[in-house]
């Protein structure tokens, strides 16, 4: 069993994919790991393969598309634990081809508003709701999850690396993200609190698809890289693993 270093994680969309094996991996550290998950009974189950392997791990009922159950975390976690020392911003959705076309000219209203409600605007409730308790750790540390398809300049770059990848709802959502990590590691850049957004790479998850080139147990590193930044650690970045990436 992983010994308790008194930290408490939360991490949505964590019942599967990415977010579950950020869990893990936090948990594995000794961290408590808080499962924010849509579908309780999903999560449950992943907990109890969590404390299988000696995590401490919990549940509580997150649905970005519900802005209400924001304030329910925060109840949760107020009542058990009294603080957060980690926010790792995961669940995400993807309602367009990855890869291969490009919806500019086409994409609808609907799938713009519901890509950004839970990419963008889901995090930013989130974020704000729980930042109190995050502000009573130690030494907070929020981690939203970005994508490289968020980066204006190699989406412009004449010989882009992801020219194949223009699903505009999905990205401008992930460019939306990175611009609000950067505004809020400023506003927080003199307290304990480091802001970061993070690519975990092009994963074989039920978004990332069967053809991606990472399998989902490497799929956690950069989260939990940065969800452990020691005090000298950066803030306002945006990385893969140790890797700089350009906005």
């Amino acid at each position: 069993m992983a010994i308790s270093n008194g930290k408490i994680a939360l991490v949505t969309g964590a019942n599967r994919g990415i977010g579950y094996e950020t869990a893990k991996d936090l948990g594995l550290q000794g961290i408590t790991v808080i499962l924010g998950v849509r579908d309780v009974a999903s999560g449950q189950a992943a907990a109890s393969k969590l404390q299988a392997l000696g995590v401490n791990a919990a549940v509580v009922h997150y649905d970005a598309a519900q802005p209400e159950t924001a304030g329910q975390v925060a109840d949760y976690i107020q009542q058990h634990f009294g603080k957060l020392d980690i926010l790792v911003n995961n669940a995400g959705v993807l309602k367009e081809n990855l890869v291969g076309s490009n919806n500019s000219s086409t994409v609808s209203r609907a799938v713009l508003h519901d890509t950004f409600e839970t990419n963008f605007f889901a995090v930013i409730e989130l974020t704000q709701t729980l930042l109190p308790l995050i502000q009573l750790a130690p030494a907070g540390r929020i981690v939203n999850l970005s994508s490289i398809l968020g980066s204006l300049t190699l989406h412009s770059l004449a010989d882009s690396p992801i020219e194949q990848a223009k699903s505009v709802a999905y990205n401008t959502s992930k460019t939306a993200l990175n611009a609000y990590t950067v505004h809020l590691a400023h506003e927080l850049k003199h307290t304990n609190i480091k802001v970061n957004a993070a690519h975990p790479g092009w994963v074989k998850t039920e978004l990332g698809g069967e053809h991606a080139p990472m399998e989902v147990e490497d799929s956690s590193k950069t989260s939990v890289r940065l969800a452990t930044l020691g005090t000298d650690g950066e803030s306002g970045g945006f990385f893969h693993e140790n890797d700089v990436l350009p906005w």
